[in-house]
């Protein structure tokens, strides 16, 4: 019998592959790598929020700055909830939601429509304050040229102050709920009031209505505006297309975990009007554990984004969820 010929490759001819790295190595490796390709998805190539400066942070730290209760609220991720229950909460008003259905182009380019919004999100809140006022005058100049009428003849425009009061509410009101709910820190009362207050000079310099300058103002505020909400077919088709966007494989997983919560975190009437049942339970026992350990997860992949490595005198935010927001279209 002829003997079986060795598998073995001679030692002299194995590949040299150099030191074999630490486990830990390994993991920061791929954790970098996993904070590129998250910052990518949400703000495509630009530039994180801090790079994008016209001057140092030192030199003007913009309208909220780092002791900004904005800025608590913005470096946490769960804003992608926030983010997205804002823009559940927008289709309810049938003026807002035309000219979204009519001008926007968030169907064929979700992830382009993503990347823009977070720019801007990122720039007024980060910014210097020209960087800010250039990026509102910007979307302002979008807005010209959303006007139109609704299917029942209702006349709209993007710029109507109204309709800029009511999309900037709702990007408040949201943010603040996703973090008393999955924010990774406490926000006492005087905080919520004061993030408010906060953010209402971004209304104003959209020259949009008075913006509420505390959570009782915006509760009353919200209570005022309900009878102009209800639910059109076009909330309904925009919603179906939230709920399932043509997202890369896999990504669906952790959007569909954010769905669920930001779904959860509508009002109740809100989810009666646009078909969003929540079983009892499910939210308490199901969506929160698995909302609360994502956004964690993504907070702990974020903080290896190079944007987060460098050495600086000054904050560098990075492009995480804190640029993520809602706007008209």
């Amino acid at each position: 019998m002829r003997p079986v010929p060795s598998l073995r490759l001679p030692r002299a001819t194995w590949p040299t592959l150099g030191p074999v790295p630490s486990p830990a190595t390994a993991l920061g490796w791929a954790r970098g790598q996993l904070a590129q390709q998250v910052a990518g998805l949400l703000i495509g190539d630009n530039p994180p929020a801090g790079e994008r400066r016209s001057v140092p942070f030192e030199v003007d730290p913009g309208y909220f700055g780092p002791d900004s209760v904005t800025w608590k609220l913005h470096e946490d991720s769960c804003m992608l909830i926030g983010g997205l229950r804002a823009l559940m909460l927008q289709t309810m008003h049938p003026q807002a939601m035309a000219g979204v259905a009519q001008h926007s182009n968030f169907r064929e380019d979700p992830l382009g429509r993503l990347a823009n919004t977070s720019v801007y999100v990122g720039t007024t809140i980060y910014g210097s304050r020209p960087d800010a006022e250039a990026a509102v005058a910007l979307v302002k100049r979008v807005h010209e040229r959303v006007v139109g009428t609704t299917d029942d003849g209702t006349p709209y425009a993007a710029n109507d102050p109204h309709l800029l009061t009511f999309v900037h509410h709702t990007l408040v009101d949201s943010f603040l709920r996703a973090y008393v709910r999955y924010g990774s820190g406490h926000l006492s009362r005087a905080e919520a009031d004061r993030y408010v207050a906060e953010q209402a000079v971004l209304a104003d310099l959209f020259e949009a209505e008075p913006a509420a300058r505390s959570v009782a103002e915006l509760r009353e505020w919200f209570r005022a505006v309900g009878p102009e909400l209800r639910a059109t077919p076009d909330a309904h088709a925009t919603i179906r297309f939230l709920l399932l966007p043509p997202l890369p494989l896999l990504t669906r997983g952790p959007y569909a975990v954010i769905a669920s919560a930001a779904v959860t975190l509508l009002p109740r009437g809100i989810r009666r009007e646009l078909r969003l049942p929540v079983l009892p339970m499910v939210e308490p026992v199901v969506v929160r554990p698995a909302a609360t350990a994502l956004v964690r997860t993504v907070d702990w992949v974020m903080q290896a984004h190079p944007a987060n490595q460098a050495v600086s005198d000054a904050p560098t935010p990075t492009p995480a969820a804190r640029a993520t927001g809602a706007t008209p279209v």
